[in-house]
Formats: structure tokens, C-alpha cells, sequence
């Protein structure tokens, strides 16, 4: 276990504390969930990088054909 020691402002501390969010189990399972919502939030903006990429739409069969084609016409020229 890790023991970690914060600084508050007293009014706050005093609140928090008469709130019970200051006990471990409290202040555990906040932080688990702030790592969960950070974790998505991350997700989300990769999902949005990827999205935002411009990539060339995936060739048809008969596109890749057309191109495999053109590669061995060009071959053959070249020979």
C-alpha cells in the first residue's frame, strides 16, 4: 500500500472529511473511476484521430484487378 499525504484548504478538508469522501475506501473508488472515465475519454479521441486520417477508400475486386493488369502490361513492356 501507498500511503500519499494531500493539501487542502481547511474548509474543505472539513467538509470532505464530514462527507466521508476522505476515507480510503472513498477515495479508492473515486480514483478508479476517474481512471476509468480518463481511459474512455482517451479511447474516444483515438476513435476521433483514426476517423479524422484521410486514407484511400478500400480498392473493389475488380479495381485490384484492373491495377494487377496494368503492373504486368507494364512488366512485359519494360522486358
Amino acid at each position: 500500500m501507498t500511503t500519499l499525504q494531500i493539501t487542502l484548504p481547511d474548509k474543505l478538508a472539513l467538509e470532505a472529511q464530514r462527507a466521508g469522501l476522505l476515507s480510503s475506501q472513498r477515495l479508492e473508488k473515486w480514483l478508479r473511476e476517474q481512471l476509468q472515465s480518463q481511459r474512455i475519454d482517451e479511447l474516444f479521441g483515438a476513435i476521433e484521430r483514426m476517423e479524422a486520417v484521410n486514407e484511400p477508400s478500400a480498392m473493389s475486386a475488380e479495381e485490384m484487378a484492373a491495377e494487377i493488369e496494368a503492373m504486368r502490361t507494364e512488366r512485359r513492356a519494360n522486358t
